[in-house]
């Protein structure tokens, strides 16, 4: 006998090439994502199994929301720390999306350039450099939002990952174009909303996810032609968003169908 033959017997079948190699399909490592820890896992594919989720990129965004409406921009930390988090948060999500290395790297150095532009433009006051860090972070969040939507339309089986991958990507959409309102506020130099002067991060933010949501308080106006345009988009986007994608997903979506299906097996393999 083969040393570590005995291990292998004694696990149960299925479990003894549970560790994903290279040129493994996809979906088998899928199906292996909310399973216990398989037995002979190493850290990095722990990690690697745990930034696989969407649950985190969601946190991410949620944080990213948080910091971005809370810290004041015209300071240090503020505009630093908005710019890194959501760098971070398009980085965990394109890793999340099992992108080419290539690509999260190219991710990951416009991120550090963002916060290096935002970190710089206290230094010189220039609100060109601020605008063109919140411009490189929702250009990073724009390519997250679209990578991770194209692997929930180009999911075989409708799951829980998946409706929280479309949920993530919906929260994210927000988050983006109240980035590009962020930018067109510094870049522009004037007033972005009608009879709002001096607009701060969370108007910015605010009037992202009710422009989204189609919510419309009316308490803020694009005043530009490039407002009015990125708000009619923002608009249509996140009402096809809704009606097509998520409405379908959520139809599509059977909750008890794989348990179901293991039960009727089950019971199958006892009869026989």
């Amino acid at each position: 006998m083969r040393l570590g033959e005995g291990r292998q017997a004694g696990r149960p079948q299925g479990e003894a090439n549970v560790r994903c190699v290279p040129g493994e399909p996809r979906d088998r490592s899928r199906r292996l994502r909310f399973r216990p820890r398989p037995v002979g896992e190493t850290r990095l594919e722990l990690v690697a199994r745990i930034g696989d989720a969407y649950g985190l990129v969601l946190v991410l965004i949620l944080v990213t929301f948080a910091v971005t409406v809370t810290l004041p921009p015209q300071g240090w930390g503020g505009r630093v720390a908005a710019s890194a988090i959501a760098g971070l948060t398009a980085v965990i999500a394109l890793t999340s999306s099992n992108v080419r290395a290539r690509r999260v790297l190219v991710a990951i150095v416009a991120a550090l350039a963002a916060v290096t532009a935002a970190a710089l433009a206290k230094a010189v006051s220039s609100d060109g450099l601020l605008g063109a860090a919140f411009l490189v972070d929702g250009l990073l969040l724009t390519v997250a939002a679209v990578t991770i939507l194209r692997r929930v339309v180009l999911a075989a089986d409708v799951d829980f990952r998946t409706i929280l991958g479309a949920v993530s990507v919906f929260t994210l959409l927000g988050l983006l174009f109240g980035y590009f309102f962020l930018a067109l506020g510094r870049l522009k130099g004037g007033e972005v909303f009608a009879g709002v002067p001096h607009a701060a991060a969370r108007d910015y933010v605010f009037f992202s996810y009710t422009t989204l949501t189609t919510t419309g308080y009316g308490n803020l106006v694009p005043a530009g032609d490039i407002g009015q345009i990125l708000a009619v988009l923002e608009m249509l986007t996140g009402q096809f968003f809704l009606v097509t994608l998520v409405a379908g997903l959520v139809s599509l979506w059977r909750p008890g169908a794989r348990a179901q299906e293991k039960a009727a097996g089950t019971s199958g393999e006892r009869h026989e």
